[in-house]
């Protein structure tokens, strides 16, 4: 079976990972954790960054900081992981969603200014699947209408808009380090800002917020939410292959996209989809135009011929947990509906060879043929 993700540490990943374990620095009080927080911070170029549990766990403690109550509004993206309603939902708030584009599958950013009302205090701006949004436009209508922005750039990492690194733009920005991102540590996530007092209120929140005066009478509710120095240890040198890691998935992405680009009724993104952005193919895309078959179809039949695939995201007003606490959402949202019935991606992971990558498309070509595309 070809896998979706393949992964490889390097000999140096492993080598600092046995080092801290030979110090027995293993929580999250050692080092390492600072030291990849500083360099983290430099790449993006933001003042201050703080390494979390998770990406979810970035998004929570963003949203915590600012102080949500029941009633206010927080437009999140329709097509997306959970993560980004579930964090609002923690803090009292209302996700509002909004559809995706037809061809980048980022929030229609239209779609924002309309959304926006007195109720809301927060936009999260989600790059979708390694294509970027037009995060500088985003910013514009959060600082005309005076709300927060949250800059999601987990599935950038690394990568570049207009010359500046995705993440660099929010208010507050966050990533994942989770298994299958550019860089991973099992688990992880990070927060940026220029802002000291978020520094502040990040750390104590992700560190249960004990008090000053005494440890165990935490002024706040927070949570256990800290990073360790083995993952740490993991992520260092990862960082320094970064630009090596954006190039190889760059050129997974081209390859799929010249060998795919000629099927009828299937779409693929290309490598520009407008001028000065570029995608990263975080994951190489499939959308089935002719609605003969559905996703799920197409990917029983590659995977006969060994080759995992993966479901598109599940649109957020179809969300059966959301449904079971009687969210309701307003709007039209026909793009992530077809988007989520009629999508999939193939097997992109860094490790994913020329070779496996002819392989898979080969596949693709015979299985289309196979059903009249």
């Amino acid at each position: 079976m070809i896998p979706v993700n393949k992964f490889k540490l390097a000999p140096e990943d492993k080598k600092l990972a046995i080092k801290v374990l030979n110090n027995n620095w293993i929580s999250s009080g050692g080092p390492e954790v600072k030291i990849f927080e500083n360099k983290f911070k430099k790449l993006i170029g933001k003042k201050y960054c703080s390494a979390v549990s998770s990406g979810t766990a970035a998004l929570e403690i963003s949203l915590k900081i600012l102080n949500l109550k029941k009633g206010d509004e927080v437009i999140i993206p329709n097509f997306t992981i959970i993560s980004s309603a579930i964090a609002v939902i923690k803090q009292g708030a209302k996700p509002v969603p909004i559809d995706c584009d037809l061809h980048t599958w980022n929030m229609k950013i239209d779609l924002i200014e309309k959304n926006i009302t007195k109720k809301t205090k927060a936009v999260i701006a989600t790059h979708i699947y390694g294509y970027p949004l037009e995060i500088d436009k985003i910013k514009k209508i959060c600082k005309k209408k005076k709300i927060f922005l949250i800059e999601d750039a987990a599935e950038v990492l690394g990568h570049k808009y207009k010359g500046k690194y995705c993440g660099h733009f929010g208010d507050i920005s966050v990533f994942s380090l989770y298994a299958n991102k550019h860089i991973t540590t099992g688990e992880g996530g990070m927060i940026l800002t220029n802002n000291i007092k978020y520094k502040k209120k990040i750390f104590d929140y992700k560190n249960l917020c004990f008090g000053e005066k005494n440890r165990f009478n935490h002024y706040d509710i927070g949570w256990n939410y800290r990073y360790t120095n083995i993952q740490a240890a993991l992520g260092i040198n990862q960082l320094k292959r970064i630009k090596e890691i954006i190039r190889k998935k760059k050129d997974i992405g081209k390859y799929y996209y010249e060998n795919l680009k000629d099927i009828p009724n299937i779409y693929i993104q290309k490598p520009h989809l407008k001028k000065n952005i570029e995608n990263v193919y975080w994951v190489v895309g499939l959308l089935i135009k002719n609605k003969k078959i559905t996703a799920e179809k197409f990917r029983i039949e590659l995977k006969k011929y060994g080759i995992e695939t993966r479901a598109f995201f599940w649109p957020m007003h179809r969300q059966t947990a959301l449904k079971k606490i009687k969210i309701k959402f307003k709007g039209s949202f026909k793009n992530s509906d077809y988007i989520s019935k009629y999508g999939f991606y193939l097997p992109s992971g860094i490790e994913t060879t020329k070779k496996e990558i002819r392989f898979i498309t080969n596949c693709v070509k015979k299985i289309a043929n196979k059903l009249n595309f």
